[in-house]
């Protein structure tokens, strides 16, 4: 079968007994950096007894059929990135779809993630959220991408690099507003863990100094907000400009500001009677 497995994003004292004993007899190994998967094992006190494959992204999609031979043919291939949970902004995803595809049997052995780690750090409410791998890189793509966040009322979890953080939290400033509330969580498990909770005005101010290591931020939801159907007339025409009908226009905009989405309609018509 496919086994994914977690592996620790720092303190080696996260990897699980399942991970060890996998490591050590799994037929093969597939793993996103052989170097770190060999020298994990060593610092777990295991030898890795089968074959040892790469398996980035780069070589994925040619690897793929190789390892559900193996499956196939009866053997355990075991799944490793660098740290974390595999398909989760890693490489793993393609194969279980593969594997599942084939009728071949997939399971997990869970550890450590970063998502969920820093959401049950984070101080906000997170029994609802959304996973957005890495924030967009370029500006424009990147504020696009949070006025889609303006209205989400699930926290969402999101990783950035860290020379870009500080753009990134001044575009969520200007976008979402500087009072609504978020996480920055910097090199979690490790020895320099740290976790800065505040406003994203806060935030932004905080991240202009520099920061190192991998960041993983949490973004509180929105509140909802009952608004005026009259109020929201121009958000409703600027999607209709951009191609939306406008029975779709109304319904998107009313989801996230509290409003009857038939009242909303019907303000639309008056205001365009009344021009």
């Amino acid at each position: 079968m496919l086994v994914l497995a977690a592996t620790p994003m720092g303190d080696i004292g996260d990897a699980s007994q399942r991970l060890r004993d996998a490591l050590g007899s799994a037929d093969v190994v597939a793993a996103e950096d052989t170097r770190r998967t060999r020298s994990l094992a060593k610092a777990l006190g295991v030898e890795i007894t089968g074959r040892v494959v790469s398996f980035y992204d780069h070589v994925e999609t040619a690897r793929i059929p190789a390892l559900l031979d193996d499956i196939a043919s009866g053997l355990t291939v075991l799944l490793v990135t660098d740290a974390g949970m595999p398909s989760v902004s890693d490489p793993g995803y393609r194969l279980v779809a593969a594997a599942v595809e084939r009728d071949l049997p997939v399971t997990c052995l869970p550890g450590p993630s970063a998502v969920t780690t820093a959401l049950a750090l984070s101080g906000l409410p997170v029994e609802r959220f959304c996973f957005d791998g890495f924030a967009p890189r370029k500006g424009g793509q990147r504020r696009e991408w949070l006025r889609t966040l303006t209205s989400e009322q699930r926290a969402v979890v999101f990783f950035e690099a860290p020379h870009r953080l500080a753009d990134c939290m001044a575009d969520a400033v200007a976008v979402l507003g500087p009072d609504r509330r978020a996480a920055i969580c910097r090199e979690l498990t490790k020895t320099y863990e740290e976790v800065v909770r505040g406003t994203l005005g806060e935030l932004a101010a905080w991240s202009v100094k520099g920061a190192r290591g991998e960041i993983t931020v949490v973004l509180e939801g929105s509140q909802p907000v009952s608004a005026e159907p009259a109020e929201l007339v121009d958000e409703v025409e600027t999607l209709v400009a951009g191609g939306m009908r406008l029975k779709d226009a109304c319904a998107e905009v009313s989801a996230g500001r509290g409003a009857s989405r038939r009242e909303l309609y019907d303000a639309v018509l008056a205001a365009r009677s009344q021009s």
